[in-house]
């Protein structure tokens, strides 16, 4: 919001926000909730099996599994940030968010995203200490050492999460009060102060890419030693488990990271708002929904528990 005092603008005090989200009569808003709504119902179910199936099925109670029930919390917790108030908001007249919630909707979503960063990279570090040094990964991957490396991926968003918000929300807002997006974002929100946002464009770009290039490199270099075990293997059988096993960690990484890349990590990334709905969409409730697929479908011990599991309720 804006006043105008001697012929300039000045910031007066935001109490809400209005997300925009997407243009369209109600036809093309019915269609967008039920979308939606079917992308946030298969994330729940498939996340919450997963987590579920992880947890009673003690032949998976090993580090790798121990982080993909994380990795399954992350997906389910910051795809619920999003989901439910733009499903709200698809049949609200009024679309509002109160400044507080707002700034709590970007706090929980960058904290939850930037710890699916890294955890990604701490599982590559597991199955690089599986395949390449099987011998030291029973001491190496104790409980105590997962649960350490689980609370860093923890801390390590908290941290960029805090940097974010409070340099985002310490901006005056006085262009307008409505936010060109469905959910409270940087990007957008820097496009509504009527201050100086380099700093704040530099600070994303750089802790972002920064994050992104750092667990990228960790990424592959885990795999690159993989990649040279796995040709030294001389059993098929433990090649092509190996092989489905890194796949399905690869595919969401991939899929993670180039979208996370192409929204923040790039130039001219805040100004366009219209791809970055696209995009923004893909991360917050497509890869969420397709994890569970992706680790479910090319993992044969998570479908042997999913199997047990059911014959247990069936019998």
């Amino acid at each position: 919001m804006l006043t105008r005092s001697n012929g300039n603008l000045s910031a007066v005090s935001l109490s809400e926000f209005v997300l925009e989200g997407f243009a369209g009569g109600p036809g093309t808003q019915a269609l967008l909730f039920a979308v939606f709504l079917a992308l946030y119902v298969v994330t729940v179910l498939g996340n919450l099996t997963m987590i579920l199936v992880i947890t009673l099925d003690a032949r998976l109670h090993s580090p790798m599994y121990f982080f993909l029930k994380n990795l399954s919390f992350l997906d389910l917790c910051y795809s619920s940030v999003i989901a439910p108030n733009a499903l709200a908001n698809f049949f609200s007249s009024s679309r509002a968010i109160t400044f507080a919630g707002c700034a709590t909707q970007l706090f929980f979503f960058s904290l939850l995203a930037s710890s699916e960063s890294f955890l990604l990279a701490v599982m590559a570090y597991d199955r690089f200490m599986a395949i390449c040094s099987p011998l030291q990964y029973p001491v190496t991957m104790c409980p105590a050492s997962c649960t350490r490396l689980v609370l860093g991926t923890y801390c390590g968003g908290c941290l960029n999460s805090i940097v974010q918000t409070s340099l985002t929300f310490q901006l005056p807002f006085c262009s307008s009060h409505r936010i060109d997006h469905f959910f409270c974002d940087v990007p957008p929100l820097l496009q509504l102060a009527c201050a100086d946002t380099t700093l704040n464009e530099l600070v994303m770009f750089g802790l972002c890419g920064l994050i992104i290039v750092g667990t990228t490199l960790v990424v592959l270099v885990s795999y690159g030693y993989i990649a040279v075990t796995i040709l030294s293997m001389r059993s098929g059988t433990g090649r092509h488990k190996v092989f489905s096993t890194c796949g399905s960690h690869m595919t969401a990484v991939s899929l993670f990271y180039g979208t996370v890349f192409v929204m923040y990590a790039q130039p001219g990334a805040v100004e366009s708002l219209e791809q970055g709905k696209v995009v923004s969409v893909f991360y917050t409730l497509v890869i969420p929904m397709l994890n569970p697929l992706i680790y479910s479908l090319r993992n044969k011990d998570v479908k042997d528990a999913l199997r047990r599991l059911s014959q247990r309720q069936t019998a």
